[in-house]
Protein backbone atom coordinates (compact mmCIF):
# COMPACT_ATOMS: atom_id res chain seq x y z
CA UNK A 1 0.00 0.00 0.00
CA UNK A 2 1.08 2.01 1.46
CA UNK A 3 0.00 4.40 4.21
CA UNK A 4 -0.51 8.21 4.56
CA UNK A 5 0.62 9.34 8.16
CA UNK A 6 -0.28 12.99 8.04
CA UNK A 7 -3.03 15.39 7.59
CA UNK A 8 -1.04 17.39 5.99
CA UNK A 9 -0.16 15.31 2.96
CA UNK A 10 -1.78 17.57 0.38
CA UNK A 11 0.81 20.26 0.87
CA UNK A 12 3.56 16.78 1.13
CA UNK A 13 1.57 15.73 -1.96
CA UNK A 14 2.02 19.45 -3.76
CA UNK A 15 6.03 19.43 -3.09
CA UNK A 16 6.08 16.10 -4.09
CA UNK A 17 4.88 16.84 -7.58
CA UNK A 18 6.69 20.17 -8.11
CA UNK A 19 9.99 18.46 -7.17
CA UNK A 20 10.12 15.27 -9.03
CA UNK A 21 9.61 15.00 -13.20
CA UNK A 22 6.80 12.39 -14.02
CA UNK A 23 6.07 11.62 -17.44
CA UNK A 24 3.71 12.90 -19.82
CA UNK A 25 0.70 10.80 -19.57
CA UNK A 26 -3.24 11.04 -19.42
CA UNK A 27 -5.66 9.23 -21.62
CA UNK A 28 -5.58 9.85 -25.74
CA UNK A 29 -6.82 8.52 -28.87
CA UNK A 30 -4.42 6.22 -30.70
CA UNK A 31 -5.85 4.65 -33.58
CA UNK A 32 -9.41 5.02 -33.12
CA UNK A 33 -9.01 3.07 -29.20
CA UNK A 34 -8.72 4.80 -26.10
CA UNK A 35 -5.24 5.11 -24.41
CA UNK A 36 -5.52 4.75 -20.65
CA UNK A 37 -2.32 5.56 -18.80
CA UNK A 38 -1.94 3.19 -15.49
CA UNK A 39 0.12 4.00 -12.33
CA UNK A 40 0.93 2.50 -9.27
CA UNK A 41 2.54 2.65 -5.63
CA UNK A 42 6.27 1.37 -5.29
CA UNK A 43 5.50 -1.72 -3.08
CA UNK A 44 4.51 -5.38 -4.14
CA UNK A 45 0.69 -5.25 -3.80
CA UNK A 46 1.09 -2.04 -5.86
CA UNK A 47 3.05 -3.91 -8.45
CA UNK A 48 0.53 -6.58 -8.68
CA UNK A 49 -2.95 -4.49 -8.31
CA UNK A 50 -1.48 -2.55 -11.08
CA UNK A 51 -0.63 -5.10 -13.15
CA UNK A 52 -3.78 -6.21 -13.02
CA UNK A 53 -5.39 -3.21 -14.57
CA UNK A 54 -2.96 -3.19 -17.06
CA UNK A 55 -3.61 -6.57 -17.89
CA UNK A 56 -7.66 -6.20 -18.06
CA UNK A 57 -8.11 -3.11 -19.79
CA UNK A 58 -5.77 -4.52 -22.83
CA UNK A 59 -7.83 -7.31 -22.82
CA UNK A 60 -11.17 -4.89 -22.92
CA UNK A 61 -9.48 -3.93 -25.99
CA UNK A 62 -7.40 -0.25 -24.61
CA UNK A 63 -4.02 0.76 -25.40
CA UNK A 64 -2.39 0.83 -22.26
CA UNK A 65 0.65 2.85 -21.04
CA UNK A 66 2.30 1.33 -18.38
CA UNK A 67 3.39 3.64 -15.63
CA UNK A 68 2.93 0.88 -12.66
CA UNK A 69 5.21 1.79 -10.15
CA UNK A 70 5.44 5.55 -10.39
CA UNK A 71 6.32 6.45 -7.11
CA UNK A 72 5.63 6.92 -3.48
CA UNK A 73 2.03 7.56 -2.32
CA UNK A 74 2.61 11.43 -2.18
CA UNK A 75 3.26 10.99 -5.82
CA UNK A 76 0.93 8.81 -7.02
CA UNK A 77 -1.75 10.83 -6.20
CA UNK A 78 -0.19 13.80 -7.17
CA UNK A 79 -0.02 12.31 -10.81
CA UNK A 80 -3.40 11.33 -11.24
CA UNK A 81 -5.00 14.41 -9.72
CA UNK A 82 -2.65 15.97 -12.63
CA UNK A 83 -3.41 14.15 -15.19
CA UNK A 84 -0.44 12.37 -16.04
CA UNK A 85 -1.94 9.22 -14.96
CA UNK A 86 -5.74 7.91 -15.58
CA UNK A 87 -6.14 5.45 -13.03
CA UNK A 88 -4.30 3.43 -10.07
CA UNK A 89 -4.97 1.78 -7.05
CA UNK A 90 -5.47 3.47 -4.18
CA UNK A 91 -7.01 2.24 -0.36
CA UNK A 92 -9.90 3.72 1.31
CA UNK A 93 -8.50 4.56 4.27
CA UNK A 94 -6.22 6.65 2.71
CA UNK A 95 -9.47 9.42 2.33
CA UNK A 96 -9.03 10.04 5.57
CA UNK A 97 -5.84 11.61 5.30
CA UNK A 98 -6.54 13.28 1.56
CA UNK A 99 -8.78 15.48 3.24
CA UNK A 100 -8.05 17.56 6.48
CA UNK A 101 -11.45 18.41 7.55
CA UNK A 102 -12.54 14.65 8.55
CA UNK A 103 -12.33 14.24 11.94
CA UNK A 104 -14.80 11.10 12.38
CA UNK A 105 -12.12 8.37 12.21
CA UNK A 106 -14.69 5.84 13.60
CA UNK A 107 -16.12 6.20 10.12
CA UNK A 108 -13.12 4.86 8.33
CA UNK A 109 -13.18 2.12 10.11
CA UNK A 110 -16.28 0.78 8.26
CA UNK A 111 -14.89 -0.55 4.57
CA UNK A 112 -18.40 0.35 3.13
CA UNK A 113 -18.88 3.44 4.99
CA UNK A 114 -15.18 5.10 4.09
CA UNK A 115 -15.71 4.10 0.62
CA UNK A 116 -19.03 5.75 0.22
CA UNK A 117 -17.45 8.92 1.93
CA UNK A 118 -14.19 9.18 0.12
CA UNK A 119 -16.03 8.36 -3.09
CA UNK A 120 -18.28 10.65 -2.73
CA UNK A 121 -15.34 13.55 -0.82
CA UNK A 122 -13.19 12.46 -4.17
CA UNK A 123 -15.61 13.34 -7.04
CA UNK A 124 -16.39 16.28 -5.63
CA UNK A 125 -12.91 17.44 -5.02
CA UNK A 126 -11.27 15.93 -8.04
CA UNK A 127 -13.66 14.15 -10.24
CA UNK A 128 -11.35 11.39 -9.17
CA UNK A 129 -13.78 8.03 -9.49
CA UNK A 130 -13.52 5.11 -7.22
CA UNK A 131 -14.61 1.46 -8.63
CA UNK A 132 -15.30 -1.75 -6.93
CA UNK A 133 -12.60 -2.32 -3.72
CA UNK A 134 -11.50 -5.49 -2.46
CA UNK A 135 -12.94 -6.76 0.25
CA UNK A 136 -9.39 -6.88 2.38
CA UNK A 137 -7.94 -4.95 4.69
CA UNK A 138 -4.31 -3.96 3.75
CA UNK A 139 -4.29 -1.74 7.14
CA UNK A 140 -1.59 -1.50 9.82
CA UNK A 141 -0.84 -4.07 11.81
CA UNK A 142 2.03 -5.55 14.37
CA UNK A 143 3.38 -9.20 13.90
CA UNK A 144 5.16 -11.29 16.39
CA UNK A 145 7.07 -14.38 16.34
CA UNK A 146 4.70 -17.55 15.52
CA UNK A 147 6.64 -19.01 18.33
CA UNK A 148 6.48 -16.00 20.98
CA UNK A 149 2.82 -16.07 20.16
CA UNK A 150 2.46 -19.77 20.66
CA UNK A 151 4.57 -19.88 23.90
CA UNK A 152 2.84 -16.54 25.64
CA UNK A 153 -0.48 -17.86 24.32
CA UNK A 154 -0.49 -14.09 22.29
CA UNK A 155 -3.42 -13.64 19.13
CA UNK A 156 -4.70 -9.84 20.02
CA UNK A 157 -3.18 -6.36 20.76
CA UNK A 158 -5.22 -6.65 23.97
CA UNK A 159 -3.09 -10.31 24.74
CA UNK A 160 -0.19 -8.54 23.72
CA UNK A 161 -0.62 -5.15 25.97
CA UNK A 162 -0.83 -7.62 29.00
CA UNK A 163 2.43 -9.21 28.25
CA UNK A 164 4.37 -5.89 27.92
CA UNK A 165 2.93 -4.68 31.19
CA UNK A 166 4.13 -7.75 32.67
CA UNK A 167 7.39 -7.15 31.69
CA UNK A 168 7.53 -9.73 28.93
CA UNK A 169 10.87 -9.67 26.47
CA UNK A 170 9.29 -7.48 23.91
CA UNK A 171 11.07 -5.40 20.94
CA UNK A 172 9.57 -3.99 17.43
CA UNK A 173 11.10 -3.56 14.19
CA UNK A 174 9.28 -0.46 12.78
CA UNK A 175 9.50 2.63 10.49
CA UNK A 176 9.83 6.14 11.68
CA UNK A 177 6.47 6.96 10.32
CA UNK A 178 4.92 4.00 11.98
CA UNK A 179 6.90 4.43 15.25
CA UNK A 180 6.13 8.31 15.51
CA UNK A 181 3.02 9.46 13.63
CA UNK A 182 -0.28 9.52 15.85
CA UNK A 183 -2.31 7.41 13.68
CA UNK A 184 0.16 4.40 13.85
CA UNK A 185 1.79 2.69 16.70
CA UNK A 186 0.71 5.91 19.29
CA UNK A 187 -2.88 4.62 18.25
CA UNK A 188 -1.88 1.03 19.32
CA UNK A 189 -0.48 2.19 22.38
CA UNK A 190 -2.98 4.57 23.29
CA UNK A 191 -6.10 1.69 22.74
CA UNK A 192 -4.01 -0.79 23.77
CA UNK A 193 -2.55 0.84 26.95
CA UNK A 194 0.85 0.22 26.66
CA UNK A 195 4.05 2.10 25.93
CA UNK A 196 7.25 0.70 24.29
CA UNK A 197 10.90 2.38 25.04
CA UNK A 198 13.25 3.47 23.01
CA UNK A 199 14.96 0.08 23.70
CA UNK A 200 12.04 -2.14 22.78
CA UNK A 201 12.24 -0.23 18.94
CA UNK A 202 14.12 -1.27 15.86
CA UNK A 203 13.22 2.02 14.01
CA UNK A 204 14.21 1.98 9.59
CA UNK A 205 14.14 4.69 7.91
CA UNK A 206 12.02 3.74 5.44
CA UNK A 207 8.29 1.94 5.58
CA UNK A 208 8.87 -1.33 3.69
CA UNK A 209 7.83 -3.92 5.73
CA UNK A 210 9.94 -6.76 3.76
CA UNK A 211 12.87 -4.91 6.10
CA UNK A 212 10.84 -4.93 9.34
CA UNK A 213 9.81 -8.69 8.86
CA UNK A 214 12.68 -9.67 8.30
CA UNK A 215 14.09 -8.45 11.19
CA UNK A 216 11.56 -9.95 13.52
CA UNK A 217 11.68 -13.75 11.78
CA UNK A 218 15.85 -13.73 11.89
CA UNK A 219 15.69 -12.25 15.56
CA UNK A 220 18.28 -9.26 14.70
CA UNK A 221 19.39 -6.97 17.65
CA UNK A 222 17.02 -9.05 19.99
CA UNK A 223 13.47 -8.10 17.52
CA UNK A 224 10.83 -10.31 17.91
CA UNK A 225 7.83 -8.31 16.55
CA UNK A 226 7.46 -6.40 13.42
CA UNK A 227 5.52 -3.64 12.21
CA UNK A 228 3.19 -5.34 9.12
CA UNK A 229 0.40 -4.67 6.98
CA UNK A 230 -2.70 -6.92 6.50
CA UNK A 231 -2.02 -8.29 3.62
CA UNK A 232 1.33 -9.21 3.29
CA UNK A 233 2.51 -12.04 1.20
CA UNK A 234 5.31 -13.26 3.27
CA UNK A 235 4.56 -13.82 6.86
CA UNK A 236 3.32 -17.26 7.14
CA UNK A 237 7.02 -17.81 4.97
CA UNK A 238 8.60 -15.90 7.47
CA UNK A 239 7.27 -17.65 10.79
CA UNK A 240 5.26 -14.72 11.62
CA UNK A 241 1.58 -14.17 13.11
CA UNK A 242 0.01 -11.19 12.61
CA UNK A 243 -1.95 -9.79 16.16
CA UNK A 244 -5.91 -9.40 15.59
CA UNK A 245 -7.01 -5.06 16.08
CA UNK A 246 -9.68 -6.53 18.06
CA UNK A 247 -10.71 -2.37 19.08
CA UNK A 248 -10.32 -1.50 15.51
CA UNK A 249 -7.92 1.50 16.35
CA UNK A 250 -7.10 1.62 12.65
CA UNK A 251 -8.82 2.71 9.33
CA UNK A 252 -10.20 -0.15 7.12
CA UNK A 253 -7.56 0.33 3.75
CA UNK A 254 -8.88 -1.40 1.21
CA UNK A 255 -8.02 -1.16 -2.30
CA UNK A 256 -9.93 0.05 -4.93
CA UNK A 257 -9.22 1.12 -8.54
CA UNK A 258 -8.69 5.57 -8.66
CA UNK A 259 -9.68 6.79 -12.01
CA UNK A 260 -10.47 10.18 -13.72
CA UNK A 261 -13.41 10.81 -14.11
CA UNK A 262 -13.67 12.30 -17.44
CA UNK A 263 -11.04 8.98 -18.64
CA UNK A 264 -14.48 6.85 -17.20
CA UNK A 265 -16.93 9.36 -18.51
CA UNK A 266 -15.60 8.24 -21.76
CA UNK A 267 -15.28 5.18 -21.18
CA UNK A 268 -17.92 3.61 -19.02
CA UNK A 269 -17.26 -0.08 -19.75
CA UNK A 270 -14.14 0.15 -17.62
CA UNK A 271 -15.94 -0.22 -14.33
CA UNK A 272 -17.53 -3.33 -15.74
CA UNK A 273 -13.95 -4.69 -16.66
CA UNK A 274 -12.31 -3.99 -13.69
CA UNK A 275 -15.27 -4.32 -10.58
CA UNK A 276 -15.51 -8.34 -10.84
CA UNK A 277 -11.77 -8.80 -10.50
CA UNK A 278 -11.24 -6.32 -7.11
CA UNK A 279 -14.33 -7.85 -5.84
CA UNK A 280 -12.59 -11.53 -5.72
CA UNK A 281 -9.72 -10.41 -3.85
CA UNK A 282 -10.49 -10.54 -0.63
CA UNK A 283 -7.51 -11.06 2.39
CA UNK A 284 -6.28 -14.51 1.83
CA UNK A 285 -6.22 -14.49 -1.85
CA UNK A 286 -4.04 -11.01 -1.75
CA UNK A 287 -1.71 -12.74 1.21
CA UNK A 288 -1.09 -15.61 -1.04
CA UNK A 289 -0.48 -13.51 -4.61
CA UNK A 290 1.75 -10.81 -2.49
CA UNK A 291 3.40 -14.12 -1.09
CA UNK A 292 3.96 -15.21 -4.98
CA UNK A 293 5.80 -12.05 -5.92
CA UNK A 294 7.65 -11.20 -2.17
CA UNK A 295 8.70 -14.69 -1.40
CA UNK A 296 8.50 -17.13 -4.57
CA UNK A 297 10.16 -14.59 -6.61
CA UNK A 298 7.94 -14.59 -9.70
CA UNK A 299 7.10 -10.90 -11.32
CA UNK A 300 3.84 -8.88 -10.42
CA UNK A 301 2.47 -9.21 -14.30
CA UNK A 302 3.06 -12.78 -14.02
CA UNK A 303 1.37 -13.42 -10.98
CA UNK A 304 -1.32 -11.13 -11.94
CA UNK A 305 -2.07 -12.63 -15.23
CA UNK A 306 -2.30 -16.45 -14.28
CA UNK A 307 -5.22 -15.59 -11.12
CA UNK A 308 -7.21 -13.41 -13.70
CA UNK A 309 -6.59 -16.29 -16.10
CA UNK A 310 -7.53 -19.12 -13.41
CA UNK A 311 -10.69 -16.62 -12.51
CA UNK A 312 -11.71 -16.39 -15.82
CA UNK A 313 -11.23 -12.64 -15.84
CA UNK A 314 -8.89 -12.66 -19.22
Amino acid sequence: MKKILTKGFTLIAILAFLAIPLFAGGSSEKDGKTEITVGSKIDTEGALLGSMIVLLLENGGFKVVDKTGTGTSPIVRSAILAGEIDIYPEYTGSGYYFFPDQTDIELWKDLQKGYKKVAELDLAANNIVWLEPSPANNTWAISIRSDLAKAQSLSTLEDLAVYINKGGAFKLAASEEFVSDEPALPSFEKGYGFKLSNEQLLVFAGGNTTLTEQAAASGQEGVNAAMAYGTDGQLAALGLKVLTDTKQIQPVYAPSPNIRGEVLKKNPEIRTILDPAFKSLDLETLQTLNSRIAVEGQSARNVAKAYLEEKGFL
